[in-house]
């Protein structure tokens, strides 16, 4: 396999790019054939030239000059005419096919499990989408039909040279060696530069994504300056890099121009020394010198287009290097289905570590060791546990963010590994204590654009879930932007509106991860009531860090360093003496602590 670092092309990928343009084949044939038209009639024009001297002006033909003229101004309008389709043509193609890589990469980003994200900063997934399909743009657009447009050129060109007079075809070809080293120098070093200035881009926009999300604590402990530093730092590679890759060029451009001017010079001077002699005509010394005028600006523009295309392999190999790291859970060809939710819950067994079995640990470190427990229909059964007990991680294990390494998860007796992951999350409501909002609407928040949740649906939900009242009071009520994050609202509000956006979904199974645990007492109130009505009749699952929200739960599971330790009703529990009732006191003689403060 060739060294990526030298490697100045990579026809697997230029392959994997040209697939995205087989949906508009036919519309790429078409601006191919404007192409060929126009680069034909581009080297015509010199040989008319060429005609009209020495057929028409020099014998003082004045009718047949005025015939060539026409011909002349056709040439012109017609390749200005295809230049015209072609151009509009081919970028209206590679928009579509960037619409469609990029569509392709959100839709392959969104199959992935949470897994996936532990590892992967949200920069870089920002850049593969946003930068570097954008890198893919000219090529996808004008790129390889300009491409092909300018060896066209040069093949008619050449064609025109040589019908002429060969020998002096030969002298302007004769520069072409220097030419060919000055490009294998310059592509050697291009393709190695654009790779490391894709790198830059990327951990500028990771660590910026990073930096301005996490703002509040690098002000609250007064580390501007030192991240500043670190900017400053990444921001001077990403220069470095940009400017290396801008020498290259300062260097290949005035070569191209001292080639380009060598071989008009030898074409006047060998010419020139012809025409004297009387063996060349003066139409065909004007023609070459147009001729080897237009000959360079091809490879000026191939060379400009050789840019383009090693920033696309650059950002190329990123984007298929994230579509072919593909982690998304294996669904059954043949799923099971749910016809009818009854509302039992089962781990059996269960053993589960986020290093997985298979990353090279002789022993994996299990944060669920040998878990097994029921939930029947209609219970609400409590996690209780010091952190890092595993109480999260049994809810990320029960919806399929993680597939676990040993035993079983089954939702009314069926294997969750079984199901459709979209039929499993739909029979399940999700609140969490860090609560999510998209900007835009309220409305929109609630119901996610869920064609199956009307507008009636929605507000009977926030009226149940006692959110209507304060949402009313916005002064554009449901249609109120909640802004990136919900940050126009208060914490107790956006959780308010987790529980409507729940509730309006309508799920057969509730998991609540410390879904009060971060609310003033006024909204935990109206949450506990809204509880008390959303939990009628259907199976939940509460993690809980307040001990005293979960005291009438049907059975509450005491975990501890991923094992079941106790089991049982809240006095149950509190007559064992054991660890339930030891966080209990602990949390009773901290309330007591607060209150006398």
């Amino acid at each position: 396999m060739p060294n990526e670092d030298t490697q100045g092309f990579d026809g697997r990928l230029l392959r994997r790019i040209v697939r995205y343009l087989a949906p508009y084949k036919w519309w790429v044939l078409i601006a191919f054939a404007l192409t060929a038209g126009a680069s034909f009639l581009g080297p015509l024009r010199p040989r008319l030239v060429q005609e009209a001297i020495d057929g028409y002006i020099v014998p003082g033909d004045l009718e047949g000059l005025q015939g060539i003229i026409l011909l002349l101004v056709a040439a012109l309008v017609g390749e200005g005419v295809f230049s015209l389709l072609q151009g509009y043509l081919t970028q209206w193609i590679g928009q579509h096919a960037i619409y469609d890589l990029r569509t392709a990469v959100f839709r392959h980003i969104q199959r992935q499990p949470l897994r996936f994200f532990d590892r992967t900063p949200v920069g870089r997934l920002i850049t593969r989408t946003t930068s570097d399909v954008e890198a893919l743009s000219d090529v996808l657009s004008a790129g390889l039909v300009v491409i092909l447009g300018n060896l066209f050129r040069l093949a008619f060109i050449l064609y025109f040279m040589f019908s002429l007079n060969w020998t002096l075809a030969l002298v302007v070809l004769g520069v072409m060696p220097v030419m060919a080293y000055g490009v294998f120098l310059f592509r050697s070093k291009v393709r190695v530069q654009y790779r490391e200035t894709r790198k830059q881009v990327a951990r500028l926009n990771s660590f910026l994504q990073e930096h301005i999300s996490g703002m509040h604590i690098v002000q609250a402990f007064n580390r501007e300056r030192e991240e500043m530093k670190r900017f400053s730092g990444i921001n001077h590679e990403h220069r470095a890099a940009q400017i290396k890759t801008i020498f290259y060029f300062a260097l290949f451009w005035p070569m191209v121009d001292i080639v380009a001017s060598t071989a008009l010079g030898l074409v006047i001077w060998f010419g020139g020394l012809q025409a004297m002699a009387g063996t060349l005509t003066i139409g065909v010394l004007i023609a070459f010198i147009q001729f080897s005028r237009q000959f360079f600006e091809p490879i000026r523009n191939l060379s400009d287009q050789y840019n383009t295309l090693q920033s696309a392999m650059a950002g190329a190999e990123r984007i298929f290097g994230l579509l072919d790291q593909d982690q998304s859970l294996v669904e059954k060809a043949t799923p099971a289905r749910l016809d009818r939710a009854e509302g039992r819950i089962e781990f059996r067994n269960v053993w589960f570590a986020y290093g997985g079995a298979g990353d090279g640990e002789a022993e994996p470190d299990w944060i669920l060791r040998d878990v097994s427990f029921s939930v029947e229909p209609g219970q609400q059964v409590a996690i209780v546990g010091a952190t890092g007990a595993g109480k999260t991680t049994i809810i990320n294990a029960l919806l399929r963010f993680y597939d676990i390494q040993r035993g079983g998860i089954f939702v009314d007796g069926v294997d969750i590994r079984d199901l459709r992951l979209a039929e499993l999350r739909r029979r399940i409501g999700l609140v969490l204590q860090d609560v999510f909002l998209f900007s835009g609407s309220i409305a929109r928040n609630l119901t996610l654009d869920d064609p199956d949740i009307s507008e009636a649906d929605m507000r009977r939900a926030a009226e149940l879930v006692g959110a209507d009242a304060f949402i009313r009071k916005l002064p554009e009520g449901y249609e109120q932007d909640v802004r990136e994050r919900g940050a126009s609202l208060s914490h107790g509000q956006r959780q308010l509106l987790s529980f409507v956006r729940v509730l309006a979904y309508d799920p057969a199974f509730l998991v609540l991860d410390e879904a009060t645990s971060s609310v003033d007492t006024e909204t935990e109130r109206l949450i506990e009531q809204a509880l008390k009505k959303l939990m009628a009749g259907r199976t939940s699952l509460v993690v809980a860090h307040r001990l005293s929200t979960i005291r009438h739960s049907d059975r509450i599971l005491v975990m501890h360093k991923g094992c079941i330790r106790e089991q049982g009703a809240h006095q149950e529990l509190l007559a064992m003496d054991g660890l339930y009732r030891r966080l209990y006191e602990l949390q009773y003689a901290e309330q007591e602590g607060q209150q006398a403060a």
